[in-house]
């Protein structure tokens, strides 16, 4: 039986306005140990931006990230799935398109995100990829 992408998503979605500044973006990543939020206008998805995203788009450039916005540095319209598609379709879209990251997304609403992380731990628990995504993340200053 193919497993669903509600199955294995990280339910819940992290959130900026799109007028919200890089710092804001970067902090709520920080604040939430996650490595990406939506750009969104209430409930409509704008955009994603990455921690990836803002070194490479914005901190690369010389810009400042307390004057630059995250819509400007976003991917506009990503690529979603449905919490009803299969994992298989996630994995092909994640393939296609070389992301690594899907918003769960139900009625226009997001409702989650998916990563190749998920995937690996729910389809191949034994491999190194599920190993560090199922790892708990260190608190400790680097």
């Amino acid at each position: 039986m193919a497993q669903l992408v509600r199955e294995v998503m990280t339910p819940g979605v992290a959130a900026v306005r799109p007028g919200a500044s890089l710092v804001e973006a970067a902090q709520l990543m920080r604040s939430q140990d996650i490595g990406d939020v939506i750009v969104a206008d209430g409930d409509r998805i704008l955009g994603m931006v990455t921690d990836r995203d803002i070194a490479v788009r914005a901190v690369a450039d010389g810009v400042d990230p307390l004057t630059v916005d995250a819509q400007s540095v976003c991917t506009p319209d990503p690529v979603c799935v449905t919490p009803d598609d299969e994992v298989a379709a996630a994995v092909e879209l994640m393939r296609r398109h070389a992301i690594r990251r899907l918003p769960v997304v139900e009625d226009g609403r997001p409702l989650g995100m998916v990563s190749i992380g998920d995937v690996a731990v729910a389809l191949d628990p034994g491999s190194v990829l599920a190993d560090i995504s199922a790892a708990e993340p260190n608190t400790e200053p680097a």
